[in-house]
């Protein structure tokens, strides 16, 4: 096809180049397909690959200057000394690539439980395939709410429209059709083609794919480019920090170096020495820390029915203050029933039935719980009748339309069968059926059916109108037929409330989160849902209502309104984005093609397996329960992983930071390094292995009854009050060894190694809790670590061999004494540091 595209090709010629036809592919041939093309899949970053973590390990500039002075260290003879501090550092490297490459790997696990999948045509016969495994050649069947998953073109359609703004950015869905256009033809002016990444706004369609993968239109752009997307507050807030840590970082490198040659000591050890110093600060394990504790709680949500798609937004689930979503499947049981086919008066009509039976067993989009409960009642009378045209449902007219025909009936004309939304209904009548006679239908027959149309509506039922028509037989209809129609009677629904429902809102609201329910319903019904699910009504919102209001005044309706009714699908997207204006963090909870603008405004985007495949692409979270009770467990979840990354943050910036800027500031005065470059990466090594268990750490239950949001000047105050305490006690350990103990050289530098480590041991420990020390219980992992690591410090400096390795000394029983003693008085001074803290910063 490479001399002429395949949208200038009429589809017959298409068939015989891609040795296909209307039948679709033989199974056959699909593997050797398979082999030539290759999968229907965009290439991606291999992230996962064990290489590229492992060495991802050692981007920091911090690092590298590390291995760099190591290197000068061997050429100039001290080889024993950068061997270790080689060994250190790739070990710590090692140990960080593990929990990564584990964490990464049990994600991808989770995320291909939701897969997109399409139905196809092969041997003739209807399939549902992978969207990964569609090849050209491929017959796709295609409906309102599909992500079209390669490049084709139409075979038939049936007013078929397509949104493809990810492509061209138009505004509006444009309708697509057989034939054959231009061959120098844009993307726009390819009337004749869908294109993967693209999904289909109303419509039906059958479509031959040509096109897969990196040689679609939507690969060859994702090649030139790397898509990413938009960071989430909580990342924004510790790329920041981050950055501030290693400009402070950088800084005291330089100035420590910069002040020891002046001093006259030897540059390679002060270049180590003010390297280290600056490893010993650096949140190295933060990434680290992240992903563990995001990947745990990604498979801990799995197995409460909740797949993350998106890991970094399990963060904002916690955030999460607001959540807006639909009653039907949330509130209700999301199984409707057909509760009554009735006529005019509200008496039930076996033709009224057979009239909804036949347009929902003939229509061919979106399959909906209403007519699945139409279906269920097989009436007689409907075995003779075909289908000879559609016009399908779209949410701007909420109705749809079919024509049949009886095929065993002398009349030529055919028979048009249209349900929908009653007002949208009574718009396209003149007349009504009142006992098998037509009568006018003017305002007092109006006026009652509204009325009878409220008092079902308050009871709880959905009431859809039914409305009948002879047309004359033609090849295609327009919408411009729906009128002129006669009324013929009412549809009744009932969805029953689910019996969890009350307490799934009771749950959320002790969580800190309000729920507001959105919803295309009538008013009346939607109030008697809610009401009937315990949800307290603090206002209601009509999208008519909705559209006499300005964005500002609708800032603040939103704010004091938890019920929208009649809403339009864009109105759902221009609330989300009215709730974030006012500072919420709002979750939107959607399953149909008309919630996908919502679910992308939204922070938090959440649909169900079930949902229609741009729903589920467009979400963060899916769930294999469309339940508010499974979602009270994620957001517990996204709390947690905030608490646990924070108290990894709260390390780095007091025991950590402090013990770092102590020795930059002793360096200067005393005649010799404090610590020895392999001796402060033991410390940072060591202190490692507690650090990496807080993903798996308990958390208070306060942490978790409420949104807690990155707070900035929460961590620079925590920073600068633990990290003083902790400056205050390093200082008095150095007089006591110095001044107090007379401590030797190696002495000093084997008992502030021990009590250096024993802070940020115990520091860790302290800060986990807003409580006192022992009145919140850490997790197994983390005390274990914690012991094991206290005993290698107190026993290292007496083990032969190893000891010197590091240039360590036994201590006198007295200064392990005093120094166990100076632990005790730091521990008790950052408790009571922390009961201050609490009062007055929170997250």
């Amino acid at each position: 096809m490479h001399d002429r595209p395949y949208w200038n090709r009429p589809v017959e010629e298409l068939f015989v180049l891609l040795v296909s036809s209307a039948h679709g592919l033989e199974s056959g041939s699909v593997r050797e397909r398979l082999e030539q093309f290759g999968h229907n899949q965009l290439k991606e970053r291999k992230k996962n690959a064990p290489l590229v973590l492992f060495l991802n390990q050692f981007r920091s500039s911090l690092v590298l200057i590390l291995v760099f002075a190591a290197v000068i260290s061997i050429l100039t003879g001290e080889w024993i000394d950068a061997a270790i501090v080689m060994v250190i550092v790739i070990a710590s490297a090692f140990l960080g690539f593990i929990q990564e490459y584990n964490a990464s790997n049990a994600v991808e696990k989770l995320r291909s439980r939701v897969r997109l999948k399409i139905n196809v045509l092969r041997d003739d016969i209807q399939q549902t395939i992978l969207s990964e495994d569609v090849v050209p050649g491929d017959v796709v069947m295609l409906s309102a709410g599909s992500i079209i998953p390669a490049d084709g073109v139409i075979i038939q359609s049936n007013d078929f429209f397509v949104n493809q703004a990810v492509l061209t950015g138009e505004t509006f869905p444009v309708e697509k059709k057989p034939g054959q256009v231009a061959a120098n033809s844009s993307l726009s002016g390819r009337t004749n083609c869908v294109f993967m990444g693209t999904n289909v706004r109303s419509g039906s369609a059958l479509v031959l794919i040509c096109e897969t993968g990196s040689q679609s239109a939507f690969g060859q752009i994702a090649e030139k480019l790397t898509l990413r997307p938009p960071e989430t507050d909580f990342e924004r807030g510790i790329r920041r920090f981050g950055n501030l840590l290693t400009q402070v970082m950088m800084a005291l490198v330089l100035v420590v170096f910069a002040i020891n040659v002046i001093l006259n000591k030897p540059p390679i050890d002060s270049l180590l020495f003010a390297v280290a110093l600056a490893v010993g600060m650096a949140p190295e394990l933060l990434p680290a820390i992240i992903s563990i504790t995001l990947s745990k709680g990604a498979q801990k949500m799995a197995r409460s029915g909740v797949i993350v798609r998106r890991l970094e937004s399990i963060e904002n689930f916690g955030s999460m203050d607001v959540l807006c979503t639909d009653k039907t499947g949330t509130l209700t049981k999301g199984v409707v029933s057909l509760d009554g086919a009735l006529d005019w008066q509200g008496n039930a009509s076996e033709q009224v039935l057979r009239y909804a039976y036949l347009n929902a067993k003939f229509q061919s989009g979106l399959a909906n719980p209403l007519d699945e409960a139409i279906l269920r009642e097989l009436p007689a009378g409907t075995e003779n009748f075909i289908k000879t045209e559609e016009i399908p449902y779209d949410f701007i007219r909420k109705r749809l339309s079919i024509a049949v025909q009886d095929a065993t009936s002398s009349n030529n004309k055919y028979t048009l069968l249209t349900k929908g939304a009653l007002d949208n209904i009574l718009n396209i009548c003149t007349q009504i059926e009142m006992e098998g006679m037509h009568a006018s239908l003017d305002e007092t027959r109006r006026a009652a059916l509204q009325q009878k149309f409220a008092e079902w509506s308050d009871q709880g039922f959905r009431v859809l109108g039914v409305a009948v028509k002879q047309v004359e037989p033609q090849a295609e209809y327009s919408v411009e037929v729906e009128s002129g129609m006669t009324f013929a009677g009412f549809l009744l629904f009932f969805d029953p409330p689910k019996p969890d429902a009350s307490q799934a809102v009771t749950d959320l609201t002790r969580l800190g989160v309000t729920l507001k329910v959105i919803t295309g319903d009538n008013r009346r019904v939607a109030l008697h849902v809610a009401q009937n699910t315990g949800l307290q009504i603090t206002g209601v919102l009509t999208g008519a209502e909705m559209n006499q209001l300005h964005d500002e005044a609708l800032w603040h309706q939103a704010e004091k309104v938890n019920l929208f009714a009649e809403v339009d699908p864009n109105q759902k997207e221009r609330i989300i984005s009215a709730l974030r204006k006012m500072g919420h963090v709002v979750g939107y909870m959607g399953d149909g093609i008309n919630d996908a603008p919502a679910l992308h405004a939204a922070d938090v985007s959440i649909s169900v397996d079930t949902a229609v495949d741009v729903a589920k692409e467009a979400a963060d979270f899916v769930l294999l329960e469309q339940s508010l009770s499974v979602l009270r467990q994620g957001i517990q979840e996204g709390r947690q992983t905030f608490a646990n990354t924070l108290k990894y943050i709260y390390t780095t910036t007091s025991a950590n930071f402090g013990n770092m800027f102590s020795m930059a500031g002793l360096s200067m005065f005393l005649p010799f390094l404090p610590l020895l470059a392999k001796q402060i990466l033991l410390n940072n090594f060591l202190s490692d292995f507690p650090a990496m268990t807080i993903a798996a750490d308990t958390v208070d239950p306060e942490m978790v009854e409420k949104p807690r949001r990155w707070n900035v000047t929460a961590i620079r105050n925590f920073m600068v009050l633990f990290g003083l305490i902790s400056s205050v006690f390093d200082y008095l350990t150095f007089g006591v060894l110095l001044l107090v103990l007379n401590a030797s050289e190696d002495q000093f530098r084997t008992g502030w190694f021990i009590e250096s480590l024993l802070t940020e041991l115990f520091i860790l420990l302290v800060v986990r809790t807003s409580r006192p020390l022992f009145k919140s219980k850490p997790g197994f992992a983390l005390w274990l670590s914690t012991l094991m690591v206290c005993i290698v410090a107190l026993t290292l400096p007496y083990l032969p061999g190893i000891g010197s390795l590091f240039n360590f000394v036994p201590l006198p029983p007295v200064v392990m004494g005093v120094l166990l003693l100076i632990l005790f008085f730091y521990i008790a001074a950052n408790e009571f540091a922390k009961r201050v803290f609490f009062r007055r910063d929170t997250f």
